[in-house]
């Protein structure tokens, strides 16, 4: 191994000699810094010429020599970069503090300053076509997993107690937000988080403030606001990463980004896009003054309608008042009443009649009855007899000698016992005849004795 043309050459002062490899180093056997470095310079040397990628800060020109800084646009990392004019002329009319570049570069180590810089043989500029391309690329993938549904949108509430801002430590977003805001509903309260909105910091504290209002149980509505600026500065607020950040976001969020034009992805994402800062202010709280003359608006219009509508049904009941019928409202009634007692009338008339003619012939039918009935027989004289077991005698011949008959009578009722059949009263001996009564001047004879039921003994 050749000796290090940095190393002190040996001499007294050198007791042992330095190790060979790093992982021989130790504490009591360490390299010296003028032994490191030419090591990281000619191991960096041996690297190959690398294409990268970032923003153009501090972009300065030294005689034929431009410098300037690459930062990365998510993080806040970056590298310095030498180019030369032959490498920079054909996009030096374009280049300026804020462009996006790709550069091919060799890396360089100085070792006496202990600095790592890129030393550039080509360069081309990322165009506005390119980063278009990029965030509708990233577009169509956040799209295709539904981040920007419509049905993801919440609505915001009518009006907030407490709304959160996240706007720029210095800018005039915050002050559109809040004044605009508090004219119009002087009674809402911010809490406002100032971050860095562009450069690489911009992303995670935007982020980190989106998340700690969101976890604020008193915020209601979430506003990120940034003013305008080049497509470059609002770059990220297309980031992934802030962009699934807000989505994330539980509660109501609102993009208000740069101007009308404007559309980064997080206008997307948001539950509401405000075209600029201003209009954010109108969107998240009603204004006072609009809300007092839609309320007296709607109290003038109801009551103009209340009183066409009274006027109209006045004017209608004044119509039908005037009508005969309504004047004299018994019109109609009036001819039925008639009617109903011609009819009553008529009814009691002839239920008389009726009542009187079936009285007459109920007086008839009786009359009839009781001249038909045995009972009227027995009163002319004639009586029914009977033998014991009910049968009615029809014939002499139907009851023997001795039997018990009922001989039945107008008044009652009589007993009888059956002698048999009567003789021809011609052929019967008389007790004693007329020619034999004694007789007396001037008194008249005897009256004969009734003569008895035939066959019948009382």
């Amino acid at each position: 191994m050749s000796p290090d043309p940095l190393d002190p050459p040996p001499g007294p002062t050198r007791t042992t000699a330095l190790p060979v490899k790093a992982g021989d180093t130790t504490a009591d056997r360490p390299w010296p810094v003028r032994h490191l470095a030419p090591k990281i310079a000619d191991y960096i040397a041996r690297m190959p010429p690398v294409w990268v990628e970032g923003q153009v800060l501090n972009l300065k020109r030294w005689n034929s020599l431009y410098f300037l800084t690459l930062r990365d646009t998510d993080l806040d990392m970056s590298l310095s970069v030498t180019a030369p004019a032959s490498a920079i002329g054909p996009v030096a009319d374009r280049l300026a503090d804020g462009s996006h570049l790709v550069v091919h570069a060799r890396p360089r180590f100085h070792a006496k300053k202990g600095d790592l810089t890129f030393a550039a043989d080509e360069v081309r500029l990322v165009g506005l076509g390119e980063l278009l391309a990029r965030i509708e690329h990233l577009k169509g993938v956040l799209g295709a997993e539904g981040l920007f549904d419509a049905d993801r949108k919440r609505p915001l509430p009518f009006l907030p107690a407490v709304v959160g801002l996240v706007c720029a430590q210095q800018g005039d977003a915050e002050h559109d937000v809040v004044s605009n805001a508090r004219a119009r509903w002087a009674a809402v309260q911010f809490e406002i988080r100032r971050v860095t909105v562009q450069g690489p910091r911009a992303v995670p504290e935007v982020s980190a403030a989106i998340a700690e209002l969101d976890a604020d149980p008193r915020v209601e509505v979430i506003v990120v606001a940034r003013g305008g600026g080049s497509f470059e500065d609002l770059l990220p607020f297309s980031n992934e990463a802030l962009v699934r950040a807000a989505a994330a976001c539980r509660t109501p969020l609102v993009s208000a980004i740069g101007h009308h034009l404007d559309a980064p992805l997080l206008d997307l994402v948001a539950d509401l896009r405000a075209s600029t800062p201003t209009d954010a202010a109108k969107r998240i709280v009603p204004d006072v003054a609009e809300e007092r003359a839609r309320l007296q608006q709607a109290r003038q219009r109801s009551r103009h309608a209340l009183g066409q509508r009274l006027t109209r049904e006045q004017h209608g009941l004044d119509h039908w008042r005037s009508r005969p019928v309504l004047a004299t409202p018994t019109t109609l009634v009036d001819p039925h009443e008639r009617r109903l007692h011609v009819l009553r009338d008529t009814g009691r008339r002839l239920l008389d009649d009726a009542v009187l003619h079936a009285r007459a012939e109920t007086l008839r039918l009786a009359a009839q009855v009781r001249a038909l009935s045995p009972a009227a027989t027995l009163e002319r004289g004639y009586a029914v007899v009977q033998r014991a077991d009910g049968h009615v005698v029809r014939d002499p011949s139907d009851v023997g000698a001795g039997e018990r008959l009922r001989v039945r009578v107008a008044h009652g009722e009589l007993a009888a016992t059956a002698l048999g059949p009567e003789a021809d009263p011609d052929d019967t001996p008389r007790a004693d005849s007329d020619q034999d009564a004694p007789t007396q001047a001037g008194k008249k004879p005897a009256r004969k004795a009734p003569r008895r039921a035939a066959g019948s003994t009382v």
